[in-house]
C-alpha cells in the first residue's frame, strides 16, 4: 500500500477562474467503483487521455479523478500561450539539435490542432485565437537571446519577425522594451475556461469525479485507489498529474513543483484602452525566462506573471502571494505608465512540473501503470498530445510521435534534500536577480 502524502490545494484567488463560465462540478466519488481504466488528474493530460481511450473503447467505463474542481488547479492557472515552436529553455538558442526540435514542433502542433478541433466541434467558449507570441526584451542579456533565437527559427527553417523598440508601441502599446521577436503559431486561450469545456464534453462512458482527493494506492492484482468516501479499483491505472505523480511512488526525486505568480488587473476603461494603444488582443513573453509574461486579453484586461517560489509539497502558499503582487506592481507601472490608477483584481498562483534536463515521462511505470508526466512549462500543447498519445499507445498504436517520447530518456534524478531545496531556491533567488530590468 502506498500513502498519498500530499495532494493539491490551489490558492482561491484564480482570475481565468472566476471569470470563466461557471459549470455545476461533478460530483465526489463515493462508494466502491470498477473500471476498466483509470485517470488521476484531470488537467489537460488526462481530459485528452480520458477522451482518446472512451473513443476506443466504447464499451469500457474511463474513471477520471480530479481532487480540485477542473479548471481549478495548474492547468487553469497558466498564462495560455499554447505555443507551437520548440521551446527548450536548456539551449541557448530555445531550439537545440535540429532533428529533436522537429519531433518537439510536431508534438506542439499536434496538440495544437486537437485543441482547435475540440474548440470547434463543441463550440468551447475559451476565447482561441491564432494570435502569435512576441519574445521581447530590454537587457543586453535579452537582446542576445533574441538574436540566438533568430538563428535557431533560421536553421528551423520557421518565419518571424524582429521588430525594433520604436515600432513596438503600435503592436503592444507600451515602449519599455527594445526589441522583440514575433512569431506568428501560437494560439492564445483562457485556459480555466478551455479546460472547463473539455471536461464537459467528454464521452458518455467517462465518469468524471472532482473534489476527490487519493490518499492511498494498491498496486496488488488490480489497482485500488482509496480515498476518504470510498474506493476506485482498476485494471490499468494512467498518471497525469504531474509532480504529484511522484506522490504515487514513481518518479521520485526527479520533477520539480515551482510556482509562477500571475495578477489580473480590473477591464480597462474606453479612455485607458485609447491611452494604452496596440492592438487589441496580443501575448508577449521574456526573452530571459525568469522575466515577466504579459497578456491583453479578450476583456481589456492585463496579466503580468512574473516570481518564482519551489513549493515541496505542491502547494500553494499564501505568504507567495503576498509578496510577489507587490512585484507584479512595480512591472505594471514600469511598462504602462500610461495606466494610472489600473488595480488588479486577481492575483494567484500555480505549479510546474519541471525537471533538471527539461525531458518528461511517458510510457509504463510499473505493470498496469502507466503515465505521461512532466511537461517542463508546456501543458497546454504538450499535455494534450501526450495524453491524447498515451492512450493511442496503450490501444496498440505506433507511430514517430509515439516512438520519439518512448525513446526519451525520461526526466532526471534530483540531488538530495536539504541541497535539493537550497539548489533550488538559490537558483530561482539568482536568476531572478540576474534577470533585471526583464522582470
Amino acid at each position: 500500500m502506498t500513502k498519498v502524502t500530499s495532494t493539491p490545494a490551489d490558492d482561491s484567488t484564480c482570475g481565468w477562474f472566476h471569470l470563466s463560465r461557471p459549470r455545476q462540478p461533478r460530483p465526489a466519488h463515493s462508494g466502491n467503483t470498477s473500471a476498466r481504466w483509470a485517470i488521476i488528474g484531470a488537467g489537460f493530460t488526462g481530459l485528452a487521455a480520458a477522451r482518446e481511450l472512451a473513443q476506443r473503447y466504447p464499451d469500457d467505463t474511463v474513471v477520471l479523478v480530479e481532487a480540485q474542481e477542473v479548471g481549478f488547479g495548474s492547468s487553469g492557472r497558466n498564462a495560455g500561450f499554447a505555443i507551437d515552436l520548440p521551446h527548450d529553455i536548456g539551449a541557448d538558442d530555445y531550439i537545440g539539435e535540429l532533428a529533436t526540435a522537429r519531433q518537439c514542433m510536431e508534438l506542439n502542433l499536434t496538440g495544437q490542432r486537437l485543441l482547435k478541433a475540440l474548440v470547434d466541434q463543441y463550440r468551447i467558449d475559451c476565447h482561441l485565437r491564432p494570435s502569435g507570441k512576441y519574445q521581447a526584451a530590454i537587457e543586453e542579456r535579452g537582446i542576445a537571446v533574441l538574436d540566438a533565437y533568430r538563428r535557431g527559427l533560421d536553421k528551423l527553417g520557421q518565419p518571424y519577425d524582429m521588430i525594433e523598440g520604436a515600432d513596438l508601441p503600435d503592436h503592444i502599446g507600451t515602449s519599455f522594451y527594445r526589441r522583440a521577436l514575433f512569431t506568428p503559431g501560437t494560439a492564445l486561450i483562457q485556459p480555466a475556461a478551455l479546460v472547463k469545456g473539455l471536461a464537459d464534453s467528454l464521452p458518455p462512458n467517462v465518469q468524471l469525479y472532482e473534489r476527490t482527493a487519493i490518499t492511498e494506492v494498491d498496486y496488488g492484482n488490480k489497482i485500488v485507489l482509496s480515498h476518504r468516501g470510498g474506493s476506485i479499483t482498476a485494471d490499468t491505472l494512467l498518471l497525469t498529474n504531474n509532480a504529484f505523480g511522484q506522490r504515487f511512488g514513481f518518479l521520485r526525486g526527479t520533477m520539480l513543483p515551482v510556482f509562477t505568480y500571475a495578477s489580473l488587473t480590473r477591464p480597462l476603461t474606453p479612455a485607458e484602452q485609447a491611452q494604452l494603444g496596440g492592438k487589441a488582443f496580443w501575448g508577449l513573453i521574456p526573452a530571459d525566462p525568469y522575466g515577466t509574461t504579459l497578456r491583453r486579453t479578450h476583456d481589456n484586461r492585463i496579466l503580468v506573471r512574473n516570481s518564482f517560489s519551489y513549493n515541496r509539497d505542491g502547494r500553494s502558499n499564501a505568504r507567495y502571494l503576498e509578496r510577489f503582487v507587490r512585484t507584479h506592481r512595480e512591472s505594471f507601472e514600469r511598462r504602462f505608465p500610461m495606466l494610472p490608477g489600473v488595480e488588479f483584481e486577481y492575483t494567484w498562483g500555480g505549479s510546474l512540473a519541471l525537471s533538471r534536463n527539461h525531458m518528461g515521462h511517458f510510457g509504463q511505470l510499473a505493470p498496469k501503470v502507466y503515465g505521461a508526466l512532466c511537461c517542463n512549462g508546456l501543458g497546454i500543447t504538450r499535455g494534450t498530445v501526450t495524453g491524447h498519445l498515451l492512450a493511442e499507445h496503450l490501444a496498440g498504436e505506433r507511430n514517430a510521435l509515439i516512438d520519439f517520447l518512448l525513446a526519451s530518456p525520461g526526466p532526471n534524478r534530483n540531488p538530495p534534500e536539504p541541497f535539493l531545496s537550497m539548489g533550488v531556491n538559490a537558483n530561482l533567488w539568482l536568476g531572478q536577480r540576474r534577470a533585471g530590468r526583464e522582470i
